[in-house]
């Protein structure tokens, strides 16, 4: 019986690391233009923060949805914005006031970040970057389960998974402390989940 833990632990391991490999495969195949300019428009037509919410999104990483074009959007209509900075393995994400035009200094990991002057925030919505996703809410992230301890710290606010469409999955593997998501914004639409975990 105490085998069985870390057995499901290496099991699980195992599948995500071959979602992982499928996802990055869907996501290289993408052709990103004008995604960022559609996800845009579909969240500030169907799942626009609250005026005033502290709203985080992320810098985009090589073939990441581009998110700059919501951002720009959103410091436009005043909303104020913060970026993550990655911690210390084990540890949740922390975050920084930015706005577009503002400096980024590099983080680990090839991440950009704000600089250390910039004060630091807690957000109340947050734009979450995922490698793939399934209609239950379940989210596959890059495996330092950064976002999952933000997300548990994080309760009360809103969370919104960003992603292209062809990242959906037709079942996310997850295990006990894989924080689900209420929807998905990909360049097609917004994605109601189940929350499922």
């Amino acid at each position: 019986m105490s085998d069985s833990a870390p057995r499901c632990d290496v099991l699980l391991g195992e599948l995500k690391a071959e979602a992982r490999r499928v996802a990055l495969a869907r996501r290289a195949a993408v052709d990103p233009a004008g995604k960022g300019e559609a996800l845009a428009a579909i969240v500030l037509r169907d799942c626009l923060p609250p005026p005033g919410a502290v709203v985080s999104a992320y810098w985009p990483m090589g073939p990441e949805m581009d998110v700059r074009p919501l951002l720009d959007a959103l410091h436009a209509r005043g909303q104020p914005l913060c970026l993550p900075l990655t911690p210390r393995r084990g540890s949740p994400l922390r975050f920084r006031r930015w706005a577009p035009g503002d400096p980024l200094g590099h983080g680990p990991m090839g991440t950009r970040e704000p600089l250390p002057e910039a004060p630091e925030v807690a957000p109340d919505w947050l734009f979450v970057p995922l490698l793939a996703f399934d209609r239950a809410g379940r989210r596959l992230g890059y495996g330092g389960g950064y976002y999952d301890r933000t997300l548990a710290a994080l309760a009360q606010a809103a969370a919104v998974g960003v992603a292209y469409a062809a990242q959906e999955m037709q079942e996310v593997p997850a295990g006990p402390t894989d924080i689900g998501l209420p929807r998905v914004a990909t360049e097609t639409g917004v994605v109601i989940c189940g929350g499922g975990s």
